[in-house]
């Protein structure tokens, strides 16, 4: 039961004060975060973007980033992009497949892809999109196919007997992590085309953790072993 003053915003689903819905901090909105203006002489460097010097920056990025364009931002995030690649099968929809994204974009990764249906609901990106490499394979096989050209090692990510604990695993440094659906996992396809099934250890009486969640626990295990952290904002 909510107390008095108190009312739920319907477009977040958000528990907000006397009805003011808090929009959220992205390019689709007014946003909480950011800068006004640029106060002073303009920069010339060229990364820097006229149009937000003028209106200011109210982008969900990070302070080094403010007023930058979006081709430099990804530039300079090219430079450190790490080895690592994540892949998930798109064969329901999944809206977890955002998630996902906003997450390989927070530690750099090389490339997310796409399995399945090439269209996914972009909303829970929260238009990290925008400064994330995407690529679309039809099918498993073509991902695996593309994987092995790439000299990248797959490693599913699924809670399967068999699986080796991702808490113990070595994962290669030039690895490409590959989930499947929320529900159904990852497909016979995937696990076969791979070098190993790691799962993620569980305490709880839930059968599964949300595939957006599993992708961030697992991208972190990689990014504890192989990443330069003296490189992290």
């Amino acid at each position: 039961m909510l107390r008095k003053g108190w009312s739920i915003a319907r477009c977040w689903g958000w528990l907000t004060l006397d009805s003011e819905v808090h929009k959220g901090p992205t390019e689709w909105f007014e946003s909480r975060v950011g800068v006004g203006p640029w106060e002073g002489p303009w920069p010339s460097d060229a990364h820097f973007d006229p149009e937000l010097l003028e209106q200011g920056d109210k982008r969900n990025v990070v302070d080094a980033y403010r007023y930058w364009t979006r081709d430099a931002i990804v530039a300079d995030i090219d430079k450190r992009r790490h080895s690592l690649h994540i892949a998930i099968e798109n064969f329901e929809h999944d809206a977890n497949i955002g998630t996902v994204v906003r997450t390989a974009n927070a530690f750099a990764v090389n490339t997310v892809h796409i399995v399945g249906k090439k269209r996914w609901n972009r909303r829970g990106a929260m238009v990290t999109d925008r400064y994330q490499h995407l690529m679309h394979h039809d099918t498993v096989d073509e991902l695996i196919g593309w994987a092995r050209e790439q000299g990248l090692t797959i490693v599913a990510i699924d809670n399967t007997p068999g699986s080796v604990p991702l808490e113990t695993a070595d994962l290669p440094v030039n690895c490409l992590l590959l989930f499947g659906q929320e529900g159904p996992g990852v497909t016979q396809a995937a696990r076969d085309g791979a070098l190993m099934t790691c799962s993620i250890a569980q305490f709880g009486s839930t059968r599964s953790i949300n595939a957006g969640v599993a992708a961030g626990i697992a991208m972190h295990a990689w990014i504890r072993q192989h990443a330069d952290l003296s490189q992290a904002w």
